[in-house]
């Protein structure tokens, strides 16, 4: 026994594409799952391109809240669109594959995008801070500079995070098997497979992972722990109450992505079960991306109006 899982270290397999197992293996439920998937893609799609457009397009949301609105609905779109339409795919074909060189850009794109959308978050809350704790200033302070700056570093930072995790990963050669226990390449499941003890880059991307979920987390926290003091301070309860609906769609985006990721990341080695990771890989790469921009939209007055022109003015245009 001892000789064998000696002769599995130093064997390596040539990979040149991996299977994924997918997210069930009933084929009954193949065909159902594709068209609930297709559906909450579709809505995806349609809701974050929507957002994108209209708020480029219309002048009464060109404030720094709707730019970082903006980025999220693409961030949304693009790391949705990365895992969607594969699995989509995979759903109808009778072997779940994907090649080696597309699962590495996956990874990359995957996690780039999910990095830059914990930050974007953090982003968007201190632009909410900056909004209601210093309004005199806001515009002084949120700058297209600045507004520019607080981008372009999230995006740069989860690069560099997500090149450095799929090289730890893919620069090995030793590899028990090539099937994934998942429906998109991630770390966690890539590192299951590795022949060689992986436990120093799976400590690497935990780490990393708390890291970054702590650290937006915190400026969150922060943010709306000072927004709640000025907002306790407030002398005219329709003050009080226009503040709180400022904050209320992006409070409500937050709870549910910070919850599902710190579930998936941080939950203790015991209790760690692929399964498990697949239902909140779904709500989270799938479901959330969905969610974000209805949840905006149906909340947010300034958006109800900026959709009622635009349709308004589609309707005179074809006329």
């Amino acid at each position: 026994m001892e000789e064998m899982d000696k002769w599995n270290e130093t064997t390596s397999i040539q990979v040149t594409e991996f299977i994924l197992l997918g997210i069930t293996d009933h084929p009954d439920l193949q065909i159902p799952l594709f068209f609930v998937f297709l559906f909450i893609y579709v809505i995806t799609a349609v809701g974050n391109l929507g957002l994108i457009i209209l708020t480029k397009i219309d002048s009464h949301l060109k404030t720094p809240m709707y730019f970082f609105l903006r980025n999220l609905a693409f961030i949304d779109l693009g790391y949705s669109t990365a895992i969607g339409p594969k699995m989509l795919v995979n759903f109808v074909v009778e072997k779940n594959i994907i090649s080696y060189t597309g699962c590495a850009t996956q990874l990359v794109v995957f996690v780039t995008l999910i990095i830059s959308e914990l930050f974007m978050l953090s982003v968007m809350a201190y632009d909410r801070y900056v909004a209601i704790c210093n309004p005199l200033l806001y515009m002084v302070t949120m700058s297209d500079r600045m507004c520019c700056i607080l981008v372009v570093i999230p995006y740069l930072y989860s690069s560099c995070e997500a090149l450095l995790t799929t090289i730890k990963i893919f620069s090995s050669s030793f590899w028990k098997s090539n099937v994934i226990s998942h429906f998109y390449c991630d770390s966690l499941p890539l590192l299951s497979i590795l022949c060689k003890d992986a436990k120093d880059v799976e400590l690497i991307i935990l780490s990393l992972s708390a890291f970054n979920l702590i650290s937006s987390l915190l400026v969150v926290l922060v943010s709306y722990g000072l927004i709640l003091v000025a907002i306790l301070r407030m002398n005219s309860a329709e003050g009080r109450r226009k503040a709180f609906s400022t904050c209320g769609s992006h409070l409500t985006v937050v709870v549910v992505f910070y919850g599902t990721l710190t579930f998936m990341y941080l939950q203790p080695h015991s209790s760690h079960s692929f399964d498990t990771d697949k239902v909140a890989s779904v709500f989270y790469t799938l479901v959330i991306p969905m969610l974000n921009p209805l949840i905006y939209s149906l909340r947010n007055k300034e958006v109800k109006g900026a959709l009622k022109r635009a349709l308004e003015n589609q309707y005179k245009c074809l006329l």
